[in-house]
């Protein structure tokens, strides 16, 4: 959740040697940059504050309400709750129900939330023939929240198989506490953790803190200050966080399946390329692959996906976001964790709180006043 405020292809060359200079040497001529893709927003449910969704069994979408529902989207369209925890919710701030998340199996459904004291909390239900099991809810992490904003709340399994969770640096503004740089807090960060490995998780052997006392184990990356969507590209497994920045410019954020952890992404030292007030930019700083200002309409950066659907051959590839103030939806084409250009494509999705990928790649824009719509071909 967000606050809304106001703030506002590279060609490459390829040389000849002279023998072949006057030669027909097509294959090595620079590729033509991909054409820009054609797209239609469909809308295809009304939802009551939808704040994320993830791809479930059968073909289904599984939709989260910020107040604490969850429905399920499937061919008929929106269906009634299968899972109702209102009551243990507060929606204040940027608070709520925030993320969901099933295991590659569908054995386990995962929700992200604060509860009434404002406290960001995974729980686990196991599932049975695509049914939620209400009497198997367990706890499994919970985090102290001392502000109501830069909560975060997004949870995805990775294709390792482990759980990553994002919580911002606790809210207020500037970072008051120092939880992005410090190593001590799970505040600011990007987790991993095996929630079937023990009770009530287990840390992956190989994260990049395990045995340094000076840092939490569960840590997997940091200098984050509100990475409110993340998601990992289907078929190369890369890493993509959206980041809203503080006042003067987002950030969208990468890392390669290769990654073995421990990216500092800056926050609060630096704000995108940019040192944050007096901040000194750190030596191990990750800089984005993507950013931009907020003298426009945007003000806060949603992340998205890469899209790997079939619809929309054109955008294959590419990497899919939106700006919650803005609306607009946009697209990265990257190359071996470069950005090769950008494209506007034409759409604009309302207050975009999110982006869902479904079980066959096609995406799904989610804005926070209940529009469901999919991102179609024109």
């Amino acid at each position: 959740m967000k606050v809304r405020t106001r703030s506002s292809a590279i060609i490459a060359t390829i040389s000849l040697v002279a023998c072949l200079a006057l030669t027909t040497a097509s294959a090595e001529e620079p590729a033509a940059p991909p054409r820009a893709a054609k797209v239609a927003l469909t809308k295809v449910a009304t939802a009551k504050n939808p704040t994320a969704g993830a791809a479930g069994p059968g073909g289904t979408v599984w939709i989260a309400e910020r107040a604490g529902t969850v429905r399920v989207l499937d061919a008929k369209g929106l269906g009634e709750p299968v899972l109702d925890i209102s009551a243990e919710t507060t929606t204040d701030g940027e608070r709520g129900l925030l993320g969901v998340a099933f295991d590659k199996k569908f054995a386990h459904f995962y929700i992200s939330f604060t509860n009434l004291e404002g406290t960001s909390t995974v729980d686990e239900f196991a599932v049975r023939h695509g049914k939620i099991r209400p009497d198997t809810r367990r706890t499994v992490l919970t985090q102290t929240q001392p502000y109501a904003n830069h909560n975060g709340g997004d949870i995805k399994f990775g294709p390792d198989g482990y759980l990553y969770i994002a919580f911002g640096d606790g809210g207020s503004g500037g970072d008051p506490h120092g939880n992005g740089q410090n190593l001590d807090t799970l505040l600011g960060k990007l987790l991993r953790i095996d929630p079937r490995g023990a009770e009530p998780y287990a840390i992956p052997k190989d994260n990049p803190f395990v045995g340094d006392p000076k840092a939490k184990d569960e840590i997997w990356s940091y200098g984050l200050r509100n990475p409110w969507r993340f998601s990992f590209d289907a078929r190369t497994g890369d890493l993509l966080i959206g980041d809203v920045g503080q006042s003067a410019w987002e950030e969208i954020d990468w890392a390669p399946a290769s990654s073995e952890g421990g990216e500092n992404y800056g926050w609060s030292q630096m704000e995108g390329n940019h040192p944050f007030r007096d901040g000194t930019e750190p030596a191990n700083h990750v800089r984005p692959v993507h950013e931009y200002d907020r003298t426009g309409l945007g003000c806060s950066v949603t992340g998205g996906y890469v899209y790997r659907g079939k619809a929309i051959p054109d955008l294959r590839g590419q990497y899919v976001f939106s700006d919650y103030c803005d609306g607009t939806v946009r697209a990265l084409q990257m190359e071996d964790g470069k950005v090769t250009g950008t494209s506007d494509l034409g759409v604009n999705g309302g207050e975009v709180i999110s982006f869902v990928q479904g079980g066959k790649g096609e995406l799904y824009v989610l804005d926070i006043g209940g529009s469901v719509s999919r991102i179609d071909p024109a």
